[in-house]
Order: C-alpha cells, then sequence, then structure tokens
C-alpha cells in the first residue's frame, strides 16, 4: 500500500517543493481548496480529499476535512490488528504525513478594518482537529505544521530517519502550535480581567548567552499581539546582542519616558533611574539627565522619547553607555555614536506610547498577574493639608517627581528641580534611608526641591530629614494613621505638602 500525506496549508511557502520531494519519494498526496490546486499547478499529482471522503466540501469549506475517512485514517494504531482490520472493512487507507498549518487568525484579527465575521471566518476548525489527531498518532503519523520544518523532514524521509526523536519534536511543536493558536482566539473572545483559567502565550525572539548572572540559562519572548512600547519591536540598528539584564533595564526605561510627552530622557540601572530630565528639547533635557547623576549613568541605558540629533548624540558619545533606544537617530547622530564599536542602537515608535499590559510576576509554582500602575494624577486629584500651598513651579516639580518615583523600587524617594531629577533613593527596607540617599546624592541642591515619596510616611522623621536639607514642598499619598504628624512637621518647617490618594508601590 503505498504511503499517503494530506496537505492542507494556510501559508504556502515552500509548499510545492515539499509535496514535489513528497510525491519523488512515493507518496501519494491528498489536498483541499486553494492548497489542492497550487499543487497541481506546479505539474504534482494530487487528489482531492472529497474524492478519497466521497463526500462533498459544504458549509461554505467549512467542513473538508472532518470526516471518518480522514481521522481514521490519521488515529488507528498500525500495530494494532483490530484497528486494522476496520480500516480494511471500510476501505480506508492510512495517513503517513500531515502537513498542515491554520488559518491567520491572528493576521485578521491584526487588520484594522476586518470584521468580527472576517475574524470568525479565520478560526480554524479542521485544521487544528487533523494536526492533534497526528501528533497524537506521532509514532505512526508525521505531523509537520512548520514550513521551516520542510527541509529537515524531507531529508529524513529520503534518509529513512524518521526516528522517534524527530517524530516526538514535532508532534510537540504541534500541541505548542495549537495551544498557542486557542490561546489568542480565548482572548479575543475573554472580556474579563482576570479568568477562571488564565491563559497567555509567548513567541520566542531569541536564545541568550545566560540570565541575571553566567550559571542561569535565558531566552527572551514575545507576545503574539503587537504590544505598545514593547523592546520586542524596536530594531537594532548598530551593537552586540542584547543580554538578559539589558533587556530588563531597557523595558524599565521605556516604562519611565512613556510617562513623559514633552521632549525627554531617562537614564537607567539596575530597573531603577539614576537620572530623569525633561526640557523644550531633547539636548537639554538629556544634559538634565547627566547632571543628576553623572556617576551612576557609567555602564547605563538610556532612553529618549524624540529623535537623537547630532548635538545630543555628541553628549552621548561621551560617556560609557550599554543601549541607546529612541524613535530615531538622524544620519549625523547615527554617524557619531556609531564610531562606538559595542554601543546597541535600537529604534523604537514611541507614537502615543503607553503601557497597558498586565504585570506578570513567576512564584514557585505559579505567578501573580496585577494590572500596570498606569494610573495618572493631575493637579485636580491633589489635596492640601498643610498651611502652605505649592507654587506653580512647585506644582510642577512636584508632579515630574511623582512620575518618577513610582518606577523607582520601594521603598523610593525621588528629588526634583525644573524637570530634573536630583536624587534618587530606591530599595530601602525603611523610608527615610531612602530619604538620606536622595538627599545625600542631591546635596545642596536640595535646597529648594520637591520631594516625592512613593508611598505615605509612618512617622514625621523622613519630613524632618527633608526639611533639615531644604526641601520645600512634598507629594505623597497621604492615608497613615500619623498622616497629622507629618502635616505638624511640615507646618513647623513651612513645606508645602500634597497628598495624591495614591500609593505606587513597587517590588
Amino acid at each position: 500500500m503505498k504511503k499517503q500525506a494530506l496537505i492542507s496549508v494556510s501559508d504556502k511557502t515552500g509548499i510545492t517543493d515539499f509535496a514535489k520531494g513528497l510525491a519523488e519519494q512515493g507518496y501519494d498526496i491528498i489536498s483541499t481548496g486553494g492548497t489542492l490546486r497550487t499543487i497541481q499547478e506546479a505539474g504534482i499529482e494530487a487528489t482531492a480529499v472529497e474524492d478519497v471522503t466521497g463526500f462533498p466540501e459544504m458549509l461554505e469549506g467549512r467542513v473538508k476535512t472532518l470526516h471518518p475517512v480522514i481521522h481514521a485514517g490519521l488515529l488507528a494504531k498500525r500495530d494494532n490488528d483490530d484497528h486494522n482490520q476496520q480500516l480494511s472493512d471500510r476501505d480506508i487507507n492510512p495517513i503517513d504525513v500531515v502537513v498542515v498549518n491554520l488559518y491567520p487568525f491572528k493576521q485578521t484579527f491584526d487588520q484594522t478594518d476586518a470584521t468580527e465575521e472576517d475574524i470568525i471566518e479565520n478560526i480554524d476548525i479542521g485544521g487544528p482537529a487533523m494536526l492533534r489527531a497526528a501528533a497524537k498518532s506521532f509514532r505512526d503519523v508525521m505531523p509537520v505544521v512548520d514550513p521551516d520544518d520542510y527541509h529537515d523532514v524531507l531529508e529524513a524521509i529520503q534518509h529513512d530517519a524518521l526516528d522517534m526523536t524527530i517524530r516526538k519534536k514535532l508532534a510537540a511543536k504541534v500541541f505548542r502550535h495549537t495551544a498557542q493558536y486557542d490561546t489568542l482566539i480565548a482572548g479575543y473572545f475573554t472580556d474579563e480581567a482576570f479568568p477562571e483559567n488564565y491563559t497567555i502565550t509567548y513567541e520566542k525572539v531569541q536564545t541568550l548567552r545566560y540570565g541575571e548572572n553566567p550559571h542561569q540559562k535565558a531566552a527572551f519572548y514575545k507576545t503574539p499581539i503587537e504590544s505598545p512600547m514593547s523592546l520586542a519591536s524596536a530594531r537594532q540598528l548598530h551593537g552586540k546582542a542584547l543580554s538578559y539584564n539589558n533587556i530588563q533595564d531597557v523595558n524599565a526605561a521605556l516604562g519611565i519616558i512613556a510617562e513623559y510627552d514633552r521632549p525627554a530622557a531617562v537614564a537607567v540601572k539596575h530597573m531603577n533611574p539614576c537620572g530623569i530630565g525633561m526640557a523644550e528639547d531633547l539636548n537639554k533635557a538629556f544634559s538634565r539627565v547627566y547632571d543628576a547623576d553623572p556617576i551612576s549613568i557609567f555602564g547605563g541605558i538610556v532612553a529618549c522619547n524624540r529623535t537623537i540629533d547630532a548635538d545630543t548624540a555628541e553628549q552621548l558619545s561621551g560617556i560609557f553607555l550599554e543601549i541607546i533606544i529612541a524613535p530615531g537617530f538622524t544620519a549625523e547622530a547615527f554617524t557619531i555614536l556609531t564610531k562606538k564599536k559595542n554601543i546597541r542602537l535600537l529604534e523604537l515608535n514611541m507614537d502615543g506610547a503607553k503601557i497597558n499590559a498586565h504585570k506578570l510576576t513567576s512564584i514557585n509554582g505559579g505567578v501573580l498577574v496585577q494590572d500596570n500602575d498606569n494610573k495618572e494624577i493631575s493637579r485636580n486629584d491633589l489635596t492640601y493639608p498643610t498651611e502652605k500651598k505649592p507654587t506653580e513651579a512647585e506644582l510642577d516639580d512636584l508632579l515630574f517627581a511623582w512620575k518618577a518615583v513610582k518606577h523607582v523600587k520601594s521603598n523610593a524617594i525621588v528629588l526634583a528641580s525644573d524637570m530634573q531629577t536630583l536624587g534618587v533613593g530606591a530599595g530601602q527596607m525603611n523610608r527615610v534611608g531612602a530619604a538620606k540617599i536622595a538627599l545625600e546624592q542631591a546635596g545642596d541642591k536640595a535646597k529648594g526641591a520637591a520631594l516625592a515619596s512613593d508611598a505615605f510616611f509612618p512617622m514625621p522623621d523622613t519630613v524632618e530629614e527633608a526639611a533639615r536639607a531644604g526641601i520645600t514642598a512634598i507629594i505623597q499619598p497621604g492615608g497613615s494613621k500619623r498622616d497629622q504628624d507629618a502635616i505638624d512637621m511640615c507646618n513647623q518647617y513651612d513645606i508645602a505638602m500634597v497628598y495624591t490618594g495614591t500609593r505606587h508601590f513597587k517590588h
């Protein structure tokens, strides 16, 4: 009995060469619709599925391969005499190779003009059924879902080398493929933010040299549906491949830069900002970033929300930086920066960028899922508990610092003045400790500056430290049982304090 290969593909890439190779190896080819026409037009003999099943396609092609002749040919155990007898009694030939890729659900969903009818009609039913049946029967049936595998599969057939390792590998790829396909469809139909089963799927971007440390293995994956401000959407223009820690830092930098609409830049080290600056042009904004902390920026990541020009590039080129990411680089800026062999230059569209996906944090045996911290605070959201009220300039600095502090590891304190961070205290076990670090970094620049705290003051000691350094305005959530102590301390030192009513813990 001749071997049979069933071919039904949406993506026709390489299919005629593969079908020709199978035919040359003695396979009878059966196929459907457009795939059948493509194969026959290439001069390859093929039989329509309906001629095999004796049942015509119906319901506008919704039913083609959903037939016992097809699925019995896929699911029968070749080493089971009873199965073989049942096939023989019904004149059903086993199918040995299944080549299927699915209706383009994701591609249709991505089209801005796609209707719900278009999207639903691109939910494949018969394709996943055949693939899963073939993968279940991997010992007897070769399931092929990825055009990239055509060459290796054909070579294995030609050399009679279809061992169990290859078969299991292809079966696993099928189940991953159909699982991702169903996950995307489930996501389309799901309205709940946190359903009873939280299924997600990612596609590999690259295998990384190692993780946080050289003894840890790692890889970078992206979501199949493009996300705004995603590093996975960036185009690398120059430099060596990104590391695990690079990716973490760039992701943090993108989250920060998305907060600011005016020309802005941020420098990040170990996922914390060491400097943020905003100005009327990018060159001045980056000057503020550098002046904020000219030591910590060494070996850091810089993100800018405007195209980098020559003047800004000259500043950047004078510093050792790992990565620069921006919406673009002028030709002159690119020439200046690429004189450094190892610096990575990344280009990413940041128009209307907001970080809006869920945040996932793995724990042993599970995962925590939450909304990203996208809460925005305007002047209308503020309350003013102290005798002194902030000036307009102080309010600008307070809100600038407030946007920054939510991206700093808790406990977090940020000092700012004139659209520039002056000191950052991150990841301390107590709030006054974070304040002391930020104030020490700012030095004399703390006089007349604004202070932002990611959470309320449980005691007035942070306010007292700020007062001694010359801080004139404070922004914090409020809500402590000892709020009045902090208010009294502010009144004692003539400090304006405002409440946001919102906390920004970042663990």
